[in-house]
Parts: C-alpha cells; structure tokens; sequence
C-alpha cells in the first residue's frame, strides 16, 4: 500500500513541476525590474512589485524615496545586475524564487558595491500568472529596515589659495558675516527693523519679505537675508537694529580687492544648468565654481574633491552602519609669479584711469603683474552680487568690468622698435643712412590724395637716421622704412615675434596681429609702420616683444606659476641677431636717458632705464580728430629685472604718452628702491 502511496505522490509532483515549467519564468521580470531600477525609472519599478508589498507604501511614495536618497547621495555610474543561474531557482515553501543581484555605483563618499537577495512571487493578474518582486526596505541599501533612514553628510574640501610670489593672499578662504532674521525676535509686526535693514543693505523690503515668507521658516529660525565682509563699516549699525543678527560663515575673500580683480576673477555658487553638466565630476548644489580670471582658469586645480559619508539610521537617529565615507581631499594652492606689491603699485599709479599694464622679467619670463584699471571688488561677486550694483558696474562709461589686458590695441611707436629690427634684419634699413625729411607732414606722392603722415612733434634736424628717429619718435622715418620693407616681409617679421598665434600662457588673452589682409594700401603700410594701422597688441605680449633686445634676440616665453629655481623657457629663438638687439637697446637707452629723448622727463635718479614711448590715434577716418590711447614701455638697463609695459586710454588732452610715464618711473622707483625684487 505504501509503495502505491509513493508512486503516486511523485506521479503528482512530476504533473506540477511539469505544469510550472509551461508557465511563465520569473528571469525576464527580474532582468527587466533591475534595467528599470539601473535606469531610474522608479515608477515602472512599482508596477512590478508584488500586491502585498504595494501596500508598504503608495507609488509616489516609492519613488519619491528612491529619488530623494539617490539625488542625496549625487548616486552616478548606477549598475544592477541580476545574476541569473544556469538552472531555475527552487521555490520555497510559500513558492517564491530567490535571487542575488550586484549593485555598483558611485557617490559623494565614494563607490558602493554590495551583493543581495530578492524574492520573486507568482500572482494571479488579469487571468494570468505572472512574476512579481517582493520589496521591503533591505532593497535600497541592505540592513534597511521599516522606519529606518539614510542620513548624507557632506565634508567640504577646502579650495585652494591664489597666492603670490612672497606667499601673500590673492584668492583666500576667510569668513564673512551672514546678516539675518530670527522672526520671533523682531519686535511688534517687525516692519521698522525690516525697513532699516533693507535700506543699511540698500536692498528692497519685498526682498526681506520674501526670505521671511518661503515655506521652511519657523519663528526661531535664523532667516539668512545678505552676506558681507567681515570688515564692512555697515555691520556696527546693522546689528544696533532690533531683531537682527548675524553668523559667522566661511567665504572666498578677496584682500586686494580691485587692484587684482580681472586677475583672480572670483567664485560664485554653481548654477543649476552647469551642475547637470558637471554632476559627473563630483560637483553638488552647494559647491562654488571659478567664474573669472585665474579662479576659472585653475578650477580643477583649485577646487579639490569633497568628501562624504552615508550612514542608515534607526527611528532615534542612532547609527546602524555606515554604508561608504570619503575623507575630503583639499584644493592645491597655487602659487604665481605675480608681486602684490609691485600690481598694488602699478594700479595706484593708474588711479581712476582707465587702461592697462603688465610687468615681467625679461630675463626669466616671470609675470610679475597684470593690471586693468578700473577694476571692481570680486568680493561683491563671491558674497552675492545685488543687482542694482551689478548694473552700475555695467553701465559704468569705464567699463570697469572689461578686462583690458586680455585685449588687444593699436600700440602706437612702442611698435616702431618692432620696425625697426624688421629692417635691419631684411637689411632694408641702413641705420646710419640719414634721411631727409622736412616739415610735420608727409606722403609719398598725389596719389595718397588725402593721407599725409604726420610728426607728433617737430625733429631738430633735416637729415634723421635710426637712432634720431627711435629719440623723437619720428612717425615719417617709419612709415617709409615700412615701405622700404614691403607688406610680405613686414608681416612675416612680425610673426617671428609672436604676431599671429597663440602667446604660450596659462590665461586667454587675444592674439597681436598683423596680417597680409590687414595691410590693404600702401598708406596701410607706412601706418603700420609707427604701430598704427590695423597693427594690435596686447601688453603682456608688447612687454615680451622687446625681450629679444635684451636676451641677444630670444624672446622669451611668459611664465604666471612661480618655480623654485626659475630657468628661462624661450619662446622664439634667434628673433634677431645680437648686432640688431645692440644696437636698438641702444637706441632705447637715448630714448629715456638723452633728453632729447621722447621719455627722458621726468629724469630718474639712481635708476637707468631704456624704453619706448607710444601715443596711438583712435579714428575711423582720415582727417578727422580720433582719441588717444598713450604708451610706455620701459626696462632697466643695469641686470634688467623688471620691464613694464602701460597704457592709459584718452590721453588727448593730458600730454599724450608723456602723461604716462611718469607713472611708469614712479613704479620703478618705488619698486625698485623701496623693495627690491626677489
């Protein structure tokens, strides 16, 4: 009887797996949930899930937890994958399919990895059995349990400092103050102390309002309404106002405020188009990022990689496990070339000017500053710039927002030293030929109609040769030495100087050129040949131009980042010959030491220098009176160490270059006699 109890039993156990085998497999379903779950699609995730599990929570429920603590933990580069047996699972006593999925992603603390198991059911839907996911909590991270957490937090890196050649401060990490309202606080309905403080903030009330008003708010909450400098002379009276008060906050600050604006640029808070592109590189809402000048430029560099930590909770907020941290990992600081003491300077000197000027070494390369005058105050920027504010900076006739050292101008005769070594070194000019040249004005002939080139001033002598025509600055003499060149040559010595390609520096700034193009007539041509024309330069660019004449023709390669035993990069060798570089240093040493020459006043005592002046006519026709830009550029002959190139806008009416340098004198004065480099 038994043995016919036992056929009979396996007869009825082959006829159930015989009738599951015809059914449909749980592999697909749990394929196709894990590709929804890889992908994110939270809501097609709860269409699979099992009846009973449906009722843990509702499907907005689902997938609002799921977004919120993925979104939390920046979770990038999500993999789940099933790991799918060469034969089907056995079900369990309740007919449910176990199986092991791996999960690998990255986050804000680093890179999880982890294996688990999930149960599959088979349920009756719409007349069919089916495969269902049974869900609960260990499915989002294991450990997981109802009324459990996921707690994020953030360990900040801190951003690296822009300093310079002596160690002192560009771009620093300090604190700020964070004014603001606890609204239990102000007394009576609050509006007089609003009304003061939006006008000590010279914002609106509506703004404070507003703040006041946003949802998370409670009466004993600080309400963060503007942040400003520690040293602001408005915080004393802000904080006499009823209600108000303020915290300490880290911030990115800006000691030498305008004089190097254009050059560190500032930080501001990310925003969220650039954070959907940068996500991937670790960045979250609330990280900053380099707008501006070297801020920008070095970001990776700067901004360092945050660190963070997950951990599941219980009910009482005590710490089950931690599921991954991340120790933070600090910016590098960078360390520049540039001499804060020597930038302040120079941006003094150019006081409420508008214009621009750079400083280098000629010898190694080292920039030792990149002025733009007028500047703004970055700090404005990092603490949150308002909007009235950031509109008079806009509509400001100075344009203090333009960063002049990134462009280029027309460099007036500080070019003709260009011009000059053009045509010794095609040897179409004999330096000691002496030319006739008579009266303030010139054309070739008739057919010029109009176009004459004119002296800025009267030359003592009828008969000029190199070394005369670099003293007075003597605009006919180059204009027919351009001539005597040729458009083909004139450019193509240019280009051994650097015209027309991309200067060998960390920042961005606009190419000088002068082109075939640019040069379309022959009154085209002799302009050009004064640094006139279509000729344009930039000042960092114009300072390297007059290298080669000191580094027996090699120009030398700028070079921002300080090193500890600086070795000079050379950017074009054999520019010009030794003889040609002599020979015009020469020259430039009369320009400023002979006082005939155009840069001699006013005379300097203990420091001899060499250099060039320039005065550049903006017009756009011929005839007419254009503004002026002036110029100076000068280095000192003695182990030259220094060389400083300026330029002053609208110089018209003030003496032309001759308003310039003594600014440029004064800063080698000072520079050179108070504080030698080093």
């Amino acid at each position: 009887m038994k043995h016919k109890i036992s056929i009979l039993f396996i007869a009825l156990l082959f006829i159930l797996v015989a009738g599951c085998s015809d059914g449909p497999k749980p592999d697909p379903t749990i394929k196709e949930y894990m590709k929804n779950w890889q992908s994110m699609k939270f809501d097609k995730m709860y269409s699979m899930l099992s009846d009973k599990s449906k009722k843990e929570m509702t499907k907005d429920e689902f997938a609002k937890k799921y977004s919120a603590i993925y979104d939390g933990i920046n979770a990038q580069n999500i993999s789940i994958t099933p790991v799918i047996p060469k034969e089907e699972p056995d079900p369990d006593m309740n007919g449910n399919v176990t199986y092991t999925y791996k999960v690998k992603m990255d986050t804000l603390a680093g890179p999880i990895q982890y294996k688990h198991k999930i149960k599959m059911a088979e349920q009756e839907k719409d007349d069919k059995k089916k495969w269902f996911v049974k869900w609960d909590y260990s499915q989002i991270f294991p450990g997981m349990e109802k009324g459990d957490k996921v707690r994020v937090q953030t360990n900040k890196a801190k951003r690296g400092e822009i300093l310079d050649r002596n160690g002192n401060g560009l771009a620093v990490n300090g604190m700020a103050e964070q004014i603001g309202i606890v609204p239990q606080e102000l007394p009576g309905n609050g509006d007089d102390s609003k009304q003061q403080l939006a006008k000590a903030l010279g914002i609106n009330k509506e703004v404070i309002d507003n703040a006041l008003n946003s949802s998370w708010v409670k009466p004993g909450y600080f309400v963060p309404i503007k942040t400003i400098a520690e040293d602001d002379p408005r915080l004393k009276k802000i904080l006499k106002i009823k209600g108000i008060s303020s915290q300490s906050i880290e911030t990115r600050v800006y000691p030498y405020k305008e004089a190097a604006s254009h050059l560190t640029g500032f930080v501001q808070p990310i925003k969220a188009e650039e954070l959907e592109k940068l996500k991937s590189e670790g960045y979250q809402s609330t990280d900053v990022i380099g707008r501006r000048g070297l801020e920008k430029f070095y970001e990776k560099q700067l901004r360092g990689k945050n660190g963070g930590l997950i951990r599941i909770v219980d009910e009482g907020e005590n710490e089950k496990r931690a599921v991954a941290k991340k120790e933070a990992i600090d910016g590098k600081p960078v360390k520049l070339n540039i001499d804060m003491y020597l930038q302040r300077n120079l941006y003094n000197q150019m006081n409420k000017d508008v214009g621009t000027a750079s400083a280098i070494n000629p010898v190694t390369g080292e920039v030792l500053a990149l002025v733009n005058s007028p500047g703004f105050d970055p700090n404005d920027f990092a603490l949150g710039i308002l909007g009235s504010r950031y509109q008079q900076l806009e509509k400001n006739p100075k344009q203090p927002l333009l960063n002049r050292f990134a462009y280029t101008f027309a460099p007036g005769s500080t070019f003709k030293p260009i011009t000059a070594a053009i045509g010794l070194e095609t040897n179409k000019l004999n330096p000691n030929k002496e030319v006739a040249i008579s009266g303030k004005k010139w054309q070739k002939d008739k057919s010029w109609d109009k176009k004459f080139v004119t002296r800025v001033t009267e030359v003592p002598s009828v008969n000029v040769n190199l070394e005369k025509a670099l003293i007075y600055s003597d605009n006919i003499y180059f204009a027919q030495a351009a001539l005597a060149i040729g458009k083909e040559k004139m450019v193509k010595g240019a280009e051994k100087f650097g015209f027309n390609e991309n200067m060998p520096f960390d920042l961005d700034f606009e190419n000088s050129s002068l082109t075939k193009e640019d040069i379309d007539s022959e009154g085209m041509l002799a302009d050009t040949g004064y640094g006139q024309g279509r000729v344009e330069m930039n000042i960092l660019h114009l300072g390297l131009s007059y290298t080669p004449f000191i580094n027996n023709g090699d120009l030398i390669a700028p070079k921002l980042v300080k090193e500890e035993n600086p070795k000079p990069k050379i950017w074009k060798e054999n520019v010009v010959s030794p003889e040609t570089a002599t020979r015009i240093r020469s020259s430039l040493v009369k320009v400023v030491e002979d006082k005939r020459g155009t840069g001699y006043n006013p005379p300097l005592k203990g420091i001899k220098l060499a250099g060039k002046t320039g005065t550049a006519e903006l017009k756009s026709k011929v005839g007419e009176k254009g503004k002026e830009n002036g110029w100076f550029v000068a280095f000192n002959q003695k182990q030259p160490n220094l060389l400083i190139s300026m330029m002053i806008e609208d110089v018209q009416d003030k003496g032309g270059s001759h308003y310039v340098v003594p600014k440029v004198k004064k800063t080698f004065k000072t520079y050179m006699k108070e504080k030698p480099l080093h």
